[in-house]
């Protein structure tokens, strides 16, 4: 069943979640307006998959089940599915600015792999789990939130040897019907008006970790559960034209002894397999992730445009704006190109599913994530200063001021004063409101800190190939003034050298004569 915005809003009322925001307790996070942004965002993803012009963009058939769902929870087979999931997420973020709702496709694509390798190794039974759980879920259209960041406390140290074990989410107790979980995640994605969470682990694990190598699936409503989350945007400002009707919450979740069943528990002490989840999740995430800022650049390139019209100048006439456009262009579509490169280039796992090409996938995602500041700078330079000086829209309707604005900040005739406020405010909510500061400061720790990306490119990246390329070049002789070991006659060098010794061998009688 594929619900509308309308009925995923309704769906959150069928949920008692124990939420707080700014330091009041949420009577219903449905109607409350500090969340409304963010419930807008997801709610999109639900209309989209129900317009018939974005059919097979938004849909997928679910390889396990042969039933169509939303693409975003989606296990992906192909290539072609990786690429769909990355045009829908850039689509859908160019209307929202981040949709959200790519997270549990994710977490869905992350699991499936580490539970039908931690069955293999181990004898469990996670995966025919996951598949009863993940069939009900893409039945019944929910949204999953992903709780992977632990707290971590000293981060010098390993979880288990926190002074407070509840810096990390962790087993505290095994019963026959299940297990309790205590600890704290952090940077919880759409927190508050999800309607399931995977806890996930966030780093590799040793054997005196056991206890803190859990993966499950918790109701959002679980008793003991607490989410103290942040406002979703900006809602109820008037500057915030964009964030105030679409934003994104996170929230802090506090767990004290949460009881999950074993039917949605899916690695339960196996500290061995807990890397490969963590890697494989945050693979699976980064890839997405280069749609979601790709749609973002988008806006910033359109709003850079309509300002530099606004102003009353043209990108063909002023050299300068043109770079600084294409600076932003090429940018946004390098990163993208690097999703692309990871889907057409993905492997296939064991398990069945299709995992992005790592190395494209961490370099387009330490792309977004460092140049996001470039991206707003790029955007400050073609929209001129009139984005630090405009005041608030309440002088638009004061009328000890708003005559002096229409008449003195008006850049052009064809062009009215409220379309080059709006536009000059648009560009400040994308780049330099508290929203805009947020949305950097998640582009680059999002999915991992560009130290994560960099230490997975580096140790995914096939270094000793590129090594011995250059020796072959060696031993044959190509780079100019080197000479080989090779013990083939005639093929130490281009003059055809017998050996160290340099008599003179045919080849080199011949160029001679």
């Amino acid at each position: 069943m594929l619900m509308s915005s309308i009925d995923y809003r309704e769906s959150l009322r069928g949920y008692r979640p124990k939420v707080f925001v700014r330091g009041q307790r949420v009577n219903s996070v449905a109607d409350e307006p500090l969340l409304m942004p963010g419930i807008n965002a997801i709610g999109l993803t639900y209309d989209y998959a129900l317009r018939k012009d974005y059919r097979e963009l938004t849909r997928a058939i679910q390889f396990t089940s042969g039933k169509e769902i939303n693409r975003l929870m989606q296990v992906t087979r192909t290539s072609e599915d990786l690429l769909n999931k990355l045009e829908l997420v850039r689509l859908i973020c160019q209307d929202t600015g981040c949709a959200m709702r790519y997270l549990t496709m994710d977490g869905l694509n992350a699991l499936y792999q580490s539970t039908f390798r931690t069955d293999d190794a181990c004898g469990t039974d996670y995966h025919p789990r996951l598949l009863d759980y993940m069939h009900r879920v893409q039945e019944e259209d929910l949204t999953i939130a992903i709780a992977m960041t632990d707290a971590k406390g000293d981060r010098s140290l390993r979880p288990h040897q926190q002074a407070d074990a509840n810096t990390y989410v962790h087993i505290v107790e095994h019963r026959p019907e299940g297990v309790v979980i205590s600890g704290t995640k952090a940077i919880v994605t759409s927190a508050p008006y999800v309607h399931e969470l995977f806890v996930l682990p966030g780093r590799a694990m040793t054997k005196n970790d056991q206890q803190f190598a859990i993966a499950c699936a918790v109701p959002i409503d679980t008793k003991g559960l607490t989410i103290i989350a942040r406002p979703a945007g900006r809602p109820g400002e008037t500057g915030a034209l964009f964030t105030g009707q679409y934003g994104q919450s996170t929230g802090v979740c506090v767990f004290d002894r949460v009881f999950v069943p074993y039917e949605r528990v899916f690695l339960c002490g196996e500290w061995e397999h807990a890397e490969f989840l963590t890697k494989t999740y945050a693979n699976h995430h980064r890839h997405t992730c280069i749609g979601a800022r790709a749609g973002f650049g988008d806006l910033l390139i359109g709003a850079g445009a309509l300002m530099v019209e606004a102003n009353g100048l043209d990108l063909n006439d002023n050299g300068h704006l043109r770079d600084t456009m294409v600076e932003l262009i090429k940018t946004v579509e390098s990163f993208y190109a690097c999703g692309v490169a990871a889907s057409v280039y993905a492997r296939r796992d064991v398990a069945g599913n299709i995992e992005p090409e790592p190395n494209y996938a961490n370099i387009g995602k330490l792309l977004l994530a460092t140049k996001i500041y470039d991206m707003h700078r790029l955007a400050h330079t073609m929209s001129g200063g009139l984005v630090v000086t405009l005041p608030s829209p309440e002088e638009d309707h004061n009328p000890d001021t708003a005559g002096d604005l229409v008449t003195l900040l008006n850049a052009r005739p064809d062009i009215s004063y409220e379309k080059r406020a709006n536009v000059a405010r648009f560009v400040e909510d994308l780049t330099a409101s508290y929203s805009a500061a947020w949305y950097s400061v998640i582009s680059l720790h999002g999915g991992g800190s560009p130290e994560a990306m960099k230490r997975e490119i580096f140790r995914s990246y096939p270094i000793a190939d590129k090594a011995k390329l250059v020796e072959r070049l060696m031993e044959r002789g190509v780079l100019a003034g080197q000479l080989s070991d090779s013990s083939e006659p005639g093929q130490c060098c281009d003059m055809g050298c017998v050996d160290s010794t340099l008599q003179r061998s045919p080849k080199r009688e011949a160029l001679r004569n």
